[in-house]
């Protein structure tokens, strides 16, 4: 029946270096994907991550790696936040009712 597709995987340097092609030495987007033997528009997706990754715009591996553990932090310090509280409701009814039968 049908196969699986599988895709080439390309380390982070050989990308840099096709950027490069591009940005540093002249070549136009289709002629440097040509000489390297890939699609045009998967050069196009690189060059753009790199750039916006140069800018400042996106973030890198680590930061996105911190980023997704501080909201798991977070998450965590809300949930046990919420915990507090309610403990803390939960003391002053039980404060309130015993006060109440002390009194009455």
């Amino acid at each position: 029946m049908g196969q699986k597709r599988t895709y080439k995987q390309y380390s982070k340097e050989y990308k840099e270096e096709a950027v490069a092609l591009v940005r540093e030495q002249g070549y136009s987007v289709p002629e440097a994907a040509k000489s390297l033997g890939i699609a045009t528009n998967i050069l196009y997706r690189w060059k753009d991550k790199i750039e916006s990754q140069l800018e400042g715009k996106s973030l890198s591996t680590n930061e996105r790696e911190e980023l997704k553990q501080l909201r798991k932090e977070v998450k965590n310090l809300r949930m046990e936040k919420e915990i507090l509280k309610n403990c803390l409701l939960l003391d002053q009814s039980l404060l309130i009712r015993n006060t109440t039968l002390v009194y009455t």
